[in-house]
């Protein structure tokens, strides 16, 4: 067992089984300071041999996998505690907008995550759109129904584009953006009457449609230094040219080329900056990651959502660039003291493809044997992050509708675009679908 007092030999706990989980794991591990990650519940490619001299891309530390549910807090607490975890990061959404970093705050633990009431802003989208409106932070004009009739009365009374979205958690997918009212009305029925996304949608926030380019900027936050991360912009729409039903996200890029270091700054300041702030004045100091969904539009930039982890896809071409050592950020981020730490990040950039089962975003086959991993060895500037993954007798399978994340660094864009798609003609499963162009264009609307 590792002794937590030890500054060189920590044992971290990454809470989460996707893409996301798995270049969290990746990162971490490739810090000198960490001795060992777990994984909860991991996947297929969260679990490895400790490797002290690592070459290219390979992490360092050893990682392996604890067969604990996401929301299972007592569980999670309870191997904290008897495996002397130093730090514990958490993934996904759920366990964050459940509270399980206000049980681990309380168990004295250091965890890296907002607590309960900072994860409102990706737990409600009503809270959010509040929140919003009340810091003065730029979004769509909106409004919030819990009645049916309400809501169909106001969508007939309009005439332009609108987007219908479930309140609650809906996995990424409790958005609809309609080019009618009469599209929205279908959104309407299928959210509050035909219940597609369950209690996410006994809420329903009926917005105004915003045009432009969009773009993802994630943030580091101490609860009160906020530090962006390079601009991403990931492709939604499960077929090429954005056609297509919405999915969690079927590939993504770095450095847009029509977003700037002005419009970063400027995102910082009207948009993250005064979240954290917003957080910090009502007594709940948002230390994480901070996520402002964005789009310019012709009257300038406005916040599309909030997302209150790393996103995924998006983390797994974030991480790839990142120079400073992770764990060191994060504890900083924890300790409250980011101000402190050099953030640095590699030149060029990274894509990353979405290999996704097919019939995804809809209902998809699972246990397809997987081919070809072994072959991205070869490739040093390649790594292939695993999200709908298992072992079974042996052999990685398919358990999950996005399955492998192929992801590449280059010294530019279209570089890191090619590395990606050359890499993964190696790797198959039965009937796979993927995106023929992701990062082929700078835009992704």
């Amino acid at each position: 067992m590792t002794d937590v007092n030890d500054p060189n030999r920590q044992n971290i706990l990454v809470i989460g089984s996707g893409g996301r989980e798995h270049a969290l794991a990746w990162a971490l591990a490739r810090s000198p300071r960490v001795d060992h990650v777990y994984v909860a519940p991991g996947n297929a490619g969260t679990e490895w041999p400790a490797s002290p001299n690592p070459a290219a891309m390979q992490p360092r530390a050893a990682a392996s996998n604890v067969p604990i549910p996401v929301d299972d807090f007592t569980a999670l607490l309870d191997f904290a505690l008897d495996h002397a975890i130093a730090l514990t990061v958490v993934g996904p959404e759920v366990p964050l907008t459940l509270g399980l970093v206000d049980v681990f705050q309380q168990a004295e633990l250091p965890v890296f995550g907002p607590v309960q009431a900072a994860a409102q802003l990706e737990g409600s989208k009503q809270f959010a759109k509040d929140f919003m409106a009340e810091y003065a932070i730029p979004t769509a004009d909106y409004r919030v129904f819990s009645d049916y009739g309400a809501a169909r009365e106001y969508v007939e009374a309009q005439t332009g584009p609108l987007v219908v979205k479930a309140s609650g958690l809906a996995a990424g997918k409790g958005v609809i953006v309609c080019d009618t009212p009469a599209e929205a009305l279908a959104a309407l029925d299928q959210i509050m009457r035909d219940r597609a996304f369950g209690a996410a949608g006994d809420l329903v926030v009926i917005e105004e449609r915003l045009t432009g380019p969009e773009v993802s900027l994630l943030a580091f936050s101490d609860g009160r230094t906020v530090v962006p991360m390079p601009p991403v912009r990931d492709h939604k729409r499960a077929y090429d040219g954005d056609q297509g039903p919405n999915t969690g996200g079927m590939g993504v890029f770095t450095h847009p080329p029509d977003v700037s270091a002005a419009d970063i700054e400027e995102i910082v300041r009207r948009v993250l900056q005064p979240a954290v702030d917003g957080m910090a004045e009502r007594g709940a100091p948002y230390v994480g990651v901070l996520y402002a969904g964005m789009i310019a539009t012709p009257a300038g930039w406005q916040t599309l959502e909030f997302n209150c982890r790393f996103g995924d896809p998006e983390t797994q071409v974030i991480l790839p660039l990142l120079e400073t050592d992770l764990y060191e950020v994060l504890l900083a981020c924890v300790e409250g003291r980011l101000s402190e730490v050099d953030i640095r990040w590699k030149p060029g950039a990274c894509a990353s493809v979405v290999l996704a089962s097919p019939g995804y975003p809809g209902s998809y086959p699972k246990g397809l044997p997987i081919t070809g991993l072994d072959s991205l060895d070869d490739h040093p500037n390649v790594i292939a992050f695993h999200a709908g993954t298992t072992r079974a007798d042996g052999q990685v399978v398919t358990t999950g509708g996005r399955v492998l994340g192929i992801t590449a660094l280059g010294d530019d864009l279209p570089a890191a675009v090619d590395n990606a798609y050359e890499a993964l003609t190696a790797v198959h499963f039965d009937n796979m679908q993927y995106r023929r162009d992701i990062g082929r264009t700078g835009a992704n609307r």
